[in-house]
This record gives C-alpha cells, sequence and structure tokens, in this order.
C-alpha cells in the first residue's frame, strides 16, 4: 500500500480514534482486520473429528471459521511488526511510516524516525549522518566538535583558532598566526676607515702627530661608541723619523712604545687594523688607492696580493682620511688628476676621481651618486677656520688659503670632501690633533649609516612569514602618524616610499633609505602574516 504523507496521517489518527472508541462492541477494526465482541471468550473445549471447532462455552464462542480467521489475523500481524522491524533497521522513512499505520497502535518515538521529538535536538531521517547538520544519534552538527559539517569550511575541534589555519567560526584563515607587528632595530653599518697617509718629506711632524692621536683621541672613542669599526692605514710602515707610519696597540698590534724601534714587518691587529705598506709622495695619494685597491700595486710585504680591497667589508661604509700637506696632480690608467691649485680644477678632478673609485669597485663604494658608499674626510694645508680648531664643513667654499707649512690648500682633497658630505681640517698643528681627531671621530660616528636591510623577523615557532603580507612603516621622532611605505616586486620600480623583500630581508629603497638614515632616533615597525595553513 503507498499513500501520500497528508493521507497517511489522516489515516494515523482515524487509526488511533478506532482504537479509543470505547471498545466493548463489535466493530470494524479497519485494514480487513475483525475485531472480536468485548467480552473475553472462556477456555475452548475439544471439538469433533469434523474439522469444526466443538463448543467454547458460552454464547460468545467462536465457530471453527472464526477461529481460522483469528489465526491468520494473529500472522498477520506477526508479519506486520517483523516489518516494522525490518523498516526501523533500514531507515526508510515511508516504510517506517507504512509500518507504523499498520501497525494496531502508535509505534514509539525514536531518533531516525524524521520527526524531532523530545530530547533529540534535530532529526532529518534518513539524512542523519557523520558529516551532516544531524547525527545519527539525533545531535546538531557544531563548530568546534572536531567534525567536518556541511555548512562548514574546516573543523579541529579545540585547535580551532588563528595559529592552525582553521578560525572559531570554523572558516579556514588566511593566515596561520595572528597578525605580528614587530619594531625593527636600527642598527648602524659597520664602518672601514681607511688612513692614506704623505710619506714627503715635509710630513714629519704630522705623522708624529698622527701616531700621538690615533689611539687616545680617535680609536678609543670610537670603540667606546659601540660602532663596529675597522681601520686600515695606505702608507709606507717604518719609523717617523723617516716619514714612516706605525701604529701601536691598542688599535694596532704592537706594544705601546713599540714603535721607537719598528718590529721589522707591520703587526696587524685582526679585525681591527691593518696596514698596507706603499709609497705615498706628496702629490699622488688618490692614484695610490686607485693602483693598490686589488693590488695592481702590492705591499711591500705582501700581506694582501690581491690588494687592501681584501679587508674591505661589503657591508660596510667607507671612510677615507687623506692627510697631506699639498695638492693632487698624478695619472693612472691613462686618467689624469690635476686640480690645477683651482677651486673649479679642484671640483673637477674630484668628480673624475669619484667616478673611477666606484667604477674600480662599485659593491664596495656605491655603483651610482645616489648608492655612493664613502666619504673623504681630508686634513690639508687649507688655512684655518675662525676660531682654528673648528672644521669646514660641506657648505663651506673650498679655500686657496693656506696654513703656515702647507705646500697647498688641497683644493683637488677639498672638493671631494664637499662632494661626498664630509669634514675638512687644516693639518699645520700637530698639537692640536687631539682635538681634530675628536672631532673626526664624532664625524665618523655621526656618518655611521643606519643600515636600510632588516632581517625579517621570526613568526611564531612551526609557522612561515608570508612575504606578500609584509607591512613597513616609519614613524620619525616627534611625529604622530607613521608613514606607510609601499612594498614593490623589484627594485627597478623604487620610489621614495617604498621597499621591497628579497634573501630574507627587507630593504627600504635608496631615498626611502635616506630618510631613515636623516632620521636615526626614528622607530621603523614590520607588520606580517603568516602563510596560510591547509587544516588537516
Amino acid at each position: 500500500m503507498s499513500i501520500d504523507r497528508p493521507a497517511r496521517t489522516a489515516c494515523w489518527f482515524a487509526l488511533i480514534a478506532a482504537c479509543n472508541d470505547g471498545g466493548g462492541a463489535t466493530g470494524s477494526a479497519g485494514f480487513g482486520v475483525t475485531a472480536g465482541s468485548g467480552a473475553a471468550p472462556p477456555a475452548a473445549t475439544s471439538g469433533g473429528t469434523d474439522g469444526t471447532a466443538g463448543t467454547a462455552g458460552g454464547t460468545g464462542g467462536a465457530t471453527g471459521a472464526d477461529a481460522t480467521a483469528s489465526t491468520a489475523a494473529s500472522t498477520t500481524a506477526a508479519s506486520t511488526t517483523a516489518a516494522s522491524t525490518t523498516a526501523a533497521a533500514t531507515g526508510d522513512a515511508d516504510t517506517i511510516l507504512d509500518t507504523k499505520l499498520t501497525s494496531t497502535g502508535p509505534a514509539e518515538p525514536f531518533c531516525g524516525d524524521g520527526v524531532i521529538d523530545p530530547g533529540e535536538h534535530c532529526d532529518d531521517g534518513a539524512m542523519n549522518g557523520p558529516h551532516h547538520d544531524c547525527y545519527e544519534d539525533c545531535t546538531r552538527n557544531q563548530c568546534g566538535d572536531g567534525v567536518l559539517g556541511p555548512q562548514e569550511d574546516c573543523d579541529l575541534g579545540a585547535m580551532n583558532g588563528p595559529d592552525h589555519g582553521c578560525s572559531e567560526t570554523c572558516a579556514l584563515l588566511p593566515s596561520a598566526c595572528a597578525h605580528q607587528t614587530v619594531q625593527a632595530e636600527l642598527i648602524p653599518r659597520p664602518v672601514d676607515i681607511i688612513f692614506v697617509i704623505d710619506n714627503s718629506g715635509s710630513m714629519t711632524e704630522e705623522i708624529q702627530g698622527v701616531q700621538d692621536n690615533i689611539n687616545a683621541s680617535f680609536a678609543q672613542i670610537i670603540e667606546a661608541s659601540g660602532l663596529d669599526y675597522r681601520v686600515i692605514v695606505l702608507s709606507r710602515y717604518g719609523k717617523a723619523t723617516s716619514t714612516a707610519v706605525c701604529i701601536e696597540a691598542p688599535l694596532g698590534g704592537i706594544p705601546p712604545g713599540g714603535c721607537a724601534e719598528p718590529p721589522l714587518l707591520p703587526v696587524h691587529n685582526p679585525g681591527k687594523f691593518y696596514h698596507y705598506s706603499v709609497e705615498v709622495d706628496s702629490t699622488d695619494s688618490w692614484c695610490r688607492i686607485l693602483s693598490t685597491l686589488h693590488g695592481a700595486e702590492i705591499d711591500l710585504f705582501k700581506f694582501a696580493p690581491d690588494g687592501w680591497a681584501e679587508w674591505l667589508r661589503p657591508d660596510a661604509f667607507k671612510i677615507f682620511v687623506e692627510l697631506t700637506d699639498d695638492r693632487v696632480v698624478c695619472d693612472h690608467l691613462g686618467a689624469h688628476y690635476d686640480d690645477h691649485n683651482t677651486i673649479v680644477g679642484g671640483a673637477s678632478a674630484a668628480s673624475t676621481f669619484d667616478l673611477a673609485l666606484r667604477a674600480a669597485d662599485p659593491l664596495q663604494f656605491g655603483a651610482t651618486q645616489e648608492t655612493r658608499n664613502y666619504r673623504f674626510y681630508s686634513i690639508t694645508g687649507v688655512g684655518y677656520n675662525d676660531p682654528p680648531d673648528l672644521p669646514y664643513v660641506p657648505t663651506d667654499p673650498v679655500l686657496l688659503t693656506k696654513c703656515p707649512s702647507g705646500v697647498n690648500s688641497g683644493t683637488g682633497y677639498q672638493g671631494l670632501s664637499i662632494l661626498t658630505g664630509a669634514l675638512r681640517f687644516p693639518l699645520c698643528d700637530p698639537t692640536s690633533y687631539d682635538v681634530v681627531f675628536q672631532a673626526l671621530a664624532d664625524g665618523v660616528i655621526t656618518d655611521a649609516k643606519i643600515s636600510c636591510e632588516i632581517e625579517i623577523p621570526a613568526p611564531p615557532e612551526g609557522k612561515l612569514v608570508d612575504e606578500a603580507s609584509i607591512e613597513v612603516s616609519f614613524l620619525p621622532m616627534g611625529f604622530i602618524d607613521p608613514i606607510q611605505l609601499q612594498q614593490v616586486a623589484d627594485p627597478a620600480l623604487c620610489d621614495a616610499m617604498s621597499f621591497y623583500v628579497s634573501g630574507g630581508k627587507v630593504t627600504l629603497c635608496p631615498d626611502a633609505c635616506v630618510a631613515a638614515q636623516n632620521h636615526p632616533d626614528a622607530h621603523i615597525f614590520v607588520e606580517f602574516n603568516c602563510e596560510p595553513i591547509q587544516p588537516k
């Protein structure tokens, strides 16, 4: 029998009414089953041999035919019970309802009958199951129970949250960790300082002044600043009275007092001090710088066969300190350097040398003017400032006047100091070199550029940084709102407000780097997300 659900429902209530109509009279129970009289029959007696039932004793006894009908009804009821059991086991909703309708009374409600009964959160009948909205036990599938439901992207149970890729609302997270913000530490770059000292006969007192002050008035000041520095001397090694240079400890490796009678060889202080012994004449220091850089002119003791560039550090800012009482005029590899003792000649010679030096080693000194990686301090025969111990700053003009013992004012050296933004000093009073070298040390410390490469902060344990999500902001001292920098895919796309990510580092673009270096007290913040994790 197949009837639709409304019809079955109507029949269900009709059946209930028939079973509760007061029962004492003979009547039809419906569905082809005949109900007996209200009075219970007495126990049947044995019948005859003609196949009919004997008299049952009493007026309500059944005939043999009636007994046959009763037996058939019992068989039908048993079949109906079996069908009901089979239907419940298979979970077929239609079969279940049909069985209910053909039983002798309403069935007990159960989980899976498609009806939300007392104590059940849900009941979708045959649709109850482990990955459906309703479980087999008629409880509701919920986010956080660790079972993936039809409306959920993921469900890790108690592990739902920002660190495992599945949110507390069972949605896939774009990041495997909460948004991270780290204040980057602005660290000054290391500094390599190259002293280039004239060995001509007029420099005896000046060389002695260098030896007397390079430790206490220069190196120790820089050491106390915490700056990572290294000193390279480019000059002939030996006794000061023969216009040669010898550097004692603690900067050099020769014990204090040892330069009165210098050892046969310079003594280096590895990592801190190196001496490249070569004769520097009165006017050729620029050419000696270029010829010795990569070993075309080998040092007297062959300490650095490939030149003093071996001792330079690629990540270090370079500081030259020139000491001479003369001017520039020399030739190297077909190039002629001559300041002509004029202001214009000095500026022209400085530009030519700057180009040659950067071309000789772009990695160390900068490939372009914008990325120039050195400054050129000069202690020359220039006339005194007012007061005499005051250095000349880059905005001061080139001077033609000389101090008392100066041979020339060194317009080429002055021009290179101005070009690279460095200080200039007169060299004529070695007794004041303590002040000169202290000012020089202060200038070097100030010039120690902030590194524009920032290590990408470490993510939480077990996570990976999503490099595309990295953001950088820059907050100068005194500003309220930070300046947001934009990430670009390639250095070629750089502008003054951008950075790029490469080799596990955040690198500020050149103009943004200059801004950071001009505000060494600024705060830089790096923010990032983690790479998404696909929940398992």
